[in-house]
């Protein structure tokens, strides 16, 4: 695995060359593609921009939806997706950014998706401890679909490269974008 000089496991995402969605991770010896947001990676985020945000984040727990995926071993805290499951994007609210049930009257993400992102995804120590209204909610590392399409904001990537992430990481590892 990747090791900063304390040690730390490093989840490496760089863009491509002059911007885009486009994107790779490297960790340890697992290189692989990914997306980024539309807006490729900016080092100031904003709810809303649709940009992938810069810096270093600590991956703090692994949530997976139990009708699509067997519970994945690992030692991070895991959370179950149900059908009441979102998070919270109203940056004027209370709970924002933060996981919150379903019914809610703000502006919220569902996490029980059909489209398969949030099968199994990490979420990412992006803005979070604590929020600041309007730099950025739900930044997790998540699943692509239809061939790397360009997030909201978050990493994707294939299945297999989650599966190795899910084998390999472990607490405290962090992912490092570039």
């Amino acid at each position: 695995m990747s090791l900063s000089a304390k040690n730390q496991q490093i989840i490496n995402v760089t863009g491509a060359m002059g911007g885009g969605h486009s994107g790779r991770l490297t960790f340890g010896t697992h290189k692989a593609r990914c997306a980024l947001g539309a807006a490729g990676i900016q080092q100031n985020k904003k709810e809303g921009d649709k940009a992938t945000p810069a810096g270093q984040f600590l991956l703090r727990r692994l949530w997976y939806r139990p009708d699509r995926v067997f519970r994945p071993e690992t030692a991070f805290p895991i959370a179950e997706i149900t059908q009441k499951s979102g998070w919270c994007d109203a940056i004027n609210d209370t709970s924002y950014n933060r996981p919150i049930s379903l019914p809610f009257a703000a502006s919220h993400e569902k996490l029980w998706r059909h489209d398969g992102l949030y099968d199994v995804f990490f979420e990412l120590g992006h803005n979070d401890d604590p929020p600041v209204a309007d730099l950025g909610s739900a930044v997790f590392l998540h699943l692509q679909k239809n061939n790397f399409q360009p997030t909201l904001g978050c990493v994707a990537v294939s299945f297999s490269t989650m599966q190795y992430i899910i084998r390999h990481a472990r607490p405290g590892c962090a992912v490092h974008i570039a």
